[in-house]
């Protein structure tokens, strides 16, 4: 009887080295991650509304002011609508042609084939940004020709996204592609198929998950992005998301307008977090699958 306490004290020890310290590590990883979610949670709800009154815990009450002098005060909507149109479109598109690129790489065989492919990836090395006052010079010339697609517009801005289009997400599709057997595109050849058949008829649905990973991927950078759209968009309506934000804690208004930038913040997460609860069940197959063959 008084070995007993020694064995379950032993067992305890050796479930907690074996097994209970991941639970420690995951639940200090759960705090750590939920710390400034709360954090801005409790800004947005902050009736004063300032940095140096927010807390984790709102003492002062809770009101929604902050929302509706989001509103008030600023061209939110427009800037809401802007990015959702811009990201949208821009990542569907991508998307679009990174699957043309990564079909093609992945099942023809032509010349400069893996030259193209290393090129794709030696440039995606260095970002856009580094080519900023080029590709200012040019969208100034287009602003005066073509003013629809030019400085402060959400198409120009599109365009310019667009040309970086291909990259790494290409790699990602063709990985994918080349895990796909070679006798459906040649059965489907035999039937009389043309490549556009094939490709829309019978490769798309079946890399809808890899599709799906990449468009998510396409879409939170679109629709983070800052450096471009900031030196592009100058106008207040043309803004987007990132820039409009911006200008909320620039100067000495950074105290003052916390608490409906972090209100800003959340509805701003509204339509990543629709995006992901929508493309959930593709994401874990579409990543892994993609790397089983490069």
């Amino acid at each position: 009887m008084a070995t007993a306490p020694v064995n379950r004290n032993a067992g305890r020890n050796r479930w907690f080295a074996q097994v209970g310290w991941r639970h420690l590590v995951g639940v200090l990883g759960v705090v750590f991650s939920l710390f400034p979610i709360l954090f801005v949670f409790s800004a947005a709800l902050n009736p004063l509304g300032t940095l140096s009154s927010t807390e984790l815990v709102p003492t002062d009450g809770v009101s929604f002011g902050n929302f509706g002098e989001l509103f008030e005060r600023t061209a939110f909507e427009r800037w809401f609508l802007n990015s959702l149109l811009i990201a949208g479109l821009a990542s569907f598109i991508s998307v679009f042609l990174s699957a043309l690129a990564a079909y093609a790489f992945s099942r023809m065989r032509f010349r400069g084939r893996r030259v193209g492919l290393l090129s794709l990836l030696l440039i995606q090395m260095f970002p856009q940004f580094l080519a900023i006052v080029a590709i200012f010079l040019i969208f100034g010339t287009i602003t005066e020709l073509w003013p629809e697609i030019g400085f402060n517009t959400p198409w120009g801005l599109m365009l310019l996204y667009l040309g970086g289009a291909l990259g790494v997400n290409t790699w990602l599709m063709k990985g994918f592609f080349d895990t796909l057997p070679r006798e459906l595109d040649e059965s489907a050849t035999m039937d009389g198929a043309t490549h556009a058949q094939v490709f829309f008829r019978i490769m798309l649905p079946l890399v809808a998950p890899i599709l799906a990973v990449t468009g998510l991927l396409a879409f939170i950078s679109t629709i983070n992005e800052f450096l471009m759209a900031n030196v592009f968009l100058t106008d207040s309506e043309s803004k987007t998301l990132a820039v409009g934000m911006y200008g909320m804690l620039q100067g000495n208004e950074r105290n003052n307008n916390f608490g409906i930038f972090a209100a800003a913040t959340l509805l701003t997460a509204i339509p990543t977090v629709l995006v992901f609860q929508a493309l959930q069940r593709y994401i874990v197959s579409g990543l892994t699958a993609g790397a089983v063959k490069g």
